[in-house]
């Protein structure tokens, strides 16, 4: 039974089995209250307002400046942008679509090495229809499908939770911290400061001054690799360590570009956010600052304080393509330190 089971198996060209498609909106047309998802080269799934494909569907970015595609998978009504492939089998007593997405998600990797281009990484129609992938039989694919995709409704319930939570802990923060409503304060003197009023005994400094803020290592396609650490950049951050994300394996970087469970992370470019790392130990890529907390200031508390005063970083970011701040502005925002 076991040889049988394993003869089954048969490795097959994509482009005999699927239908590609693409979507014809151009990114512009994401609305935030929109009524349908819409799929573009960006691992965020964004809304709009229309929709041209509904059923089951792999999605899948057809360009990506560092040859990083998003692969997701969508069962229902959305729209996608003109370079976002809309992939569906053409027969799914043969291919199961679900199947087919995670078949997919292993060759990430070679599809960044096969894509064209030099500024900008495309994926062709050409090179995704010669793509092979392995395919059992279709009950065998959809109990693997359905057992993979438990383990994903897990992971994504868990995130939901993790989220509400820290949205209690970031009301609490405002509540103590911004509006100084904490336990005791009827009987605490408030003061006058260069940045506000604070209860008495508090001050209102620099962030630079309440922790130390290092940059990462400027890692190129030169030192990606298969082995080693994962390189942590902004994509890491938002989905966690995947097959497809890059590694290192060498030996000659400082210490002080190592991150481990617990760290707080400032993505200072794109998406200017504070996040703490939950995954293996990795590799600090540039447009990303390790936060290390001065003696003194706690390091949940400098966190959640980073998260409260992002707006301000915010409002000092330059650039139009993908926004940053400079190093500057970490003289510029205040936080209350006890």
């Amino acid at each position: 039974m076991k040889r049988d089971q394993k003869n089954s198996w048969e490795a097959i060209r994509l482009g005999d089995y699927v239908n590609f498609q693409t979507g014809k909106l151009n990114s512009n047309a994401a609305k935030a209250d929109g009524a349908f998802p819409f799929f573009t080269c960006s691992q965020e799934t964004y809304r709009t307002d229309t929709y041209a494909f509904d059923g089951e569907y792999v999605l899948l970015a057809g360009n990506n400046a560092n040859g990083i595609y998003p692969l997701k998978y969508f069962n229902g009504k959305f729209d996608a942008y003109q370079r976002t492939y809309a992939i569906s089998s053409t027969d799914e007593q043969i291919l199961d679509n679900r199947f087919l997405y995670y078949s997919l998600r292993p060759q990430l990797e070679l599809m960044r090495s096969v894509s064209t281009g030099a500024a900008t990484k495309f994926l062709t129609l050409t090179i995704l229809k010669d793509l092979r992938v392995q395919k059992p039989t279709i009950d065998c694919q959809r109990r693997i499908a359905s057992i993979l995709s438990a383990y994903d409704d897990l992971i994504e319930n868990n995130t939901r939770r993790l989220k509400l939570l820290e949205e209690m802990t970031q009301r609490i923060y405002r509540e103590w911290f911004v509006n100084f409503r904490f336990p005791g304060h009827e009987k605490t003197e408030i003061v006058e400061s260069k940045t506000g009023n604070v209860p008495h005994g508090w001050a209102s400094v620099p962030f630079r001054t309440a922790a130390d803020f290092i940059n990462g290592f400027a890692f190129g396609p030169q030192h990606w690799g298969r082995a080693g650490k994962p390189i942590i950049k902004i994509r890491e951050l938002k989905s966690g360590v995947t097959s497809d994300t890059p590694r290192y394996a060498g030996l000659d970087l400082d210490s002080k570009y190592l991150i481990d469970t617990g760290d707080i992370l400032f993505s200072w470019s794109a998406d200017l956010d504070a996040y703490i790392w939950c995954g293996e130990q990795g590799l600090l890529n540039q447009h990303l600052f390790k936060v290390l907390p001065k003696d003194g200031s706690g390091r949940l508390y400098v966190f959640f304080s980073l998260k409260h005063h992002m707006d301000s970083f915010r409002s000092r970011s330059m650039g139009t393509t993908m926004r940053h701040i400079k190093r500057s502005a970490l003289d510029e925002v205040f936080i209350n330190c006890i």
